[in-house]
């Protein structure tokens, strides 16, 4: 690998690191499946045609294309790059854009091996990535900078870090058991922003770095009011009632995304701000400091009232309390942190847990779409379905594909197909006799689906081959979660 990044072309190492890695630098939008598999079946060239800055630039034209004709010139592009691919080079462009590239070359061993040609420290290039949110923004600079180049990498006001992440624990016992004295905080369901602030100009980043700035102008007014002359913070933005309790997640979502009439809905629906770090205050930079160390020089400079409540404590009795009683404010769950812990940008760190609430619902499988890359011939996708008990039929309340071994998707492919009833190229139908246990977080109405509201993030917990689908739960059950959920947050 550092052998091929040392003979790259300056223009060409970022694109190379990310086409090695499994990514695109303008990420995937405005391609879908069924538009790559037409583009893959129209023709194949006989000999390779194609540069990576070729493929890099066709990308970027196909992510800016929008507006009347949009799709027909998207369609175009693409043709146009999979017409002067050869077969080996299609199968490489398809399983890029599907972000199903499987050849080990993943970011941590991008780092390596760009330390390696660059013949620099691996922790200094990894930290370079970390800050500039991945290895192919560093890529370049390293090759051809060295060491001076990587300087330039530094925590700078109003350029946006990659957020810290969080593993999932399955219960409070099992989060302690991991992280046995830590920091406990309300997991919010809003929206995560990294907030910059000098002197009087503040700006706002969402988690993957668009200036939002304009979409809250109350978190403006309120972080411009904080005692520290420069700031970089981490933290949640939230629609809440007069009551303190929050708004469902797509409320929030829909208010933090407006442009228009902000003023109106500022008075009709306030956001909140609850910050859980500091990655900068004033000249120090805190990234590189212990947890506990970054919250108290936060605590030093920003009122209570926006901090995100917190308790640190070794005991699983009152960190379970703790849990209980953000749930029942109709939060998300909490945050486990290790106090230890430095600030790891774009890190899923194991420092960092999350404890959330889940419902479990068992539901029938409708239908089914087939896989692609590793799970390329089963069936993969579940349609999830609620029997309607007045019409006997059932209302399909989302689909999930996670959750799925490769034992299980065998299985469930052979049943299925046992099951069918009809087909299109991309989904079988089946009869709903199977019944399966899918947990999820949350319920949020919606228009898509026919029973008015659809499952978040839902995964395969089993199949219940005991239960018939009669025996499964009916969409009167969902709906009175929902109603449930919808009085917790009012209540808070």
């Amino acid at each position: 690998m550092a052998h091929f990044l040392r003979g790259l072309n300056k223009d060409e190492i970022a694109i190379g690191v990310a086409f090695l890695a499994g990514e695109m630098r303008q990420g995937r939008r405005g391609v879908g499946y069924a538009l790559i598999s037409e583009a893959r079946s129209a023709s194949v060239a006989e000999a390779s045609q194609l540069t990576i800055t070729d493929v890099d630039a066709a990308l970027d034209q196909i992510a800016q294309t929008s507006g009347r004709g949009s799709i027909g010139e998207r369609k175009r592009l693409l043709f146009a790059i999979f017409a002067n691919a050869s077969a080996d080079e299609q199968e490489f462009l398809v399983r890029l854009l599907l972000g199903e590239l499987r050849q080990g070359a993943l970011a941590g061993l991008m780092v390596d091996a760009v330390a390696m040609a660059a013949d620099l420290p691996v922790h200094d290039v990894r930290r370079a990535a970390m800050i500039a949110g991945g290895i192919a923004a560093v890529a370049a600079t390293a090759l051809s900078e060295g060491a001076n180049g990587l300087h330039t990498f530094a925590i700078t006001l109003f350029q946006p870090l990659a957020p810290m992440l969080a593993q999932p624990a399955d219960d409070i016992a099992d989060a302690l058991a991991r992280v046995p004295m830590a920091a406990l905080e309300w997991k919010l369901d809003g929206a995560r922003v990294q907030v910059h602030k000098e002197g009087d100009t503040v700006k706002i980043f969402t988690r993957t770095g668009n200036d939002v700035t304009v979409a809250a102008p109350e978190i403006v007014d309120a972080v411009r009011g904080f005692s520290a002359n420069a700031l970089i913070l981490d933290g949640e933005v939230i629609a809440l009632h007069t009551n303190g309790a929050p708004y469902p997640f797509q409320d929030t979502m829909r208010r933090f995304g407006r442009v228009l009439e902000i003023d109106a809905m500022r008075k009709s629906m306030p956001l909140s701000a609850f910050f859980f770090d500091c990655l900068r205050r004033n000249d120090e930079d805190l990234v590189a400091k212990p947890g506990g160390t970054r919250f108290e020089a936060m605590a030093a400079v920003l009122p209570a009232a926006v901090l995100v409540p917190r308790l640190i404590t070794s005991d699983v009795a009152a960190a379970q309390a703790f849990y209980d009683d953000a749930v029942q404010r109709g939060h998300e769950g909490v945050m486990v942190k290790a106090l230890d812990a430095a600030y790891e940008p774009g890190t899923r760190s194991a420092q960092w847990l999350k404890v959330k609430r889940a419902h479990t619902l068992d539901l029938v499988v409708l239908a089914a779409e087939w896989g692609h890359g590793r799970r390329r011939g089963w069936l993969s996708n579940l349609h999830l379905g609620a029997c309607d008990p007045p019409t006997g039929k059932f209302v399909m309340l989302g689909k999930t594909f996670k959750g799925m071994t490769d034992a299980m998707l065998e299985w469930q492919t052979r049943e299925l197909l046992g099951r069918e009833i009809g087909r299109d190229d991309w989904t079988v139908r089946v009869r709903p006799e199977l019944v399966v246990e899918i947990t999820f977080n949350d319920l949020q109405t919606s228009s898509r689906y026919p029973g008015g509201v659809a499952l978040r993030f839902a995964r395969v917990k089993g199949y219940r081959p005991d239960k018939k689908p009669e025996e499964a739960d009916t969409i009167d059950t969902v709906r009175a979660i929902n109603a449930q959920q919808s009085a917790a947050h009012e209540r808070g």
